[in-house]
């Protein structure tokens, strides 16, 4: 049986996610993190910063840090939701819908080239061995308890 770790390891690799940028535009860098921001936000424009935290699987601290470079860089507008004034919404700016469709593009392209390199039957065999394993995955008790054990370990030293 093949190192299943080994497999995930290059497939990060290959999907280049260890890169500081996942993505560049005309004018932008874009870390893996801010790409996944956008694309949430740009999914369900006007939802509240937690939520889009929550949905992210983000530390709320880290998510605020990277919500502050994208306002600053003028790709998201956060304002106060009109139902209360105490929760922040997020939406994307008229700039940041475009980096989120150049992006798209980019990753639309890339899988394009991949799948290019299988049979109809293989891709689909991929898509639907993808869907069993994020199904699977989301059931899991385990999913990333290893950022469990390495707070409880900070606390404790």
């Amino acid at each position: 049986m093949e190192n299943l770790r080994e497999l995930f390891q290059i497939m990060i690799r290959r999907f280049g996610f260890l890169d500081k940028y996942c993505c560049s535009t005309d004018e932008y860098n874009i870390s893996l993190v801010q790409s996944h921001i956008l694309y949430e936000v740009d999914r369900r424009p006007g939802q509240s910063i937690q939520t889009i935290s929550e949905t992210l699987g983000m530390e709320m601290s880290t998510f605020s840090r990277q919500i502050q470079t994208l306002v600053k860089m003028d790709l998201v507008k956060k304002s106060p939701s009109p139902e209360d004034g105490r929760v922040f919404v997020l939406r994307l700016t008229e700039e940041g819908k475009g980096v989120a469709r150049q992006i798209d593009q980019q990753m639309n392209a890339f899988l394009d080239d991949v799948f290019s390199h299988m049979s109809s039957f293989e891709k689909e065999t991929v898509i639907r061995s993808i869907q069993l394993l994020n199904a699977s995955m989301a059931q899991s008790d385990g999913c990333c308890s290893c950022k469990t054990e390495i707070s409880l370990a900070t606390k404790e030293s």
